[in-house]
């Protein structure tokens, strides 16, 4: 059996950001409507992971 992991491509990087960016900011403004401090930190974290993640897209890119 092969146990290596598939590597993610440079397209579900950037992919997977977006999503996670999205995802944030409804959380973030679900948070800031609720006056939830946590939910809205939350929403925030995942903005910058989706932000990371798309930038590990974008490098992905530049070294192919």
């Amino acid at each position: 059996m092969d146990d290596r992991r598939k590597s993610k491509t440079s397209g579900d990087d950037k992919r997977e950001g977006a999503m996670d960016k999205a995802k944030g900011r409804l959380k973030e403004a679900t948070g800031a409507l609720t006056g939830d401090k946590d939910k809205k930190a939350e929403g925030r974290d995942d903005q910058r992971s989706g932000t990371m993640k798309e930038k590990k897209g974008h490098l992905k890119d530049l070294f192919k």
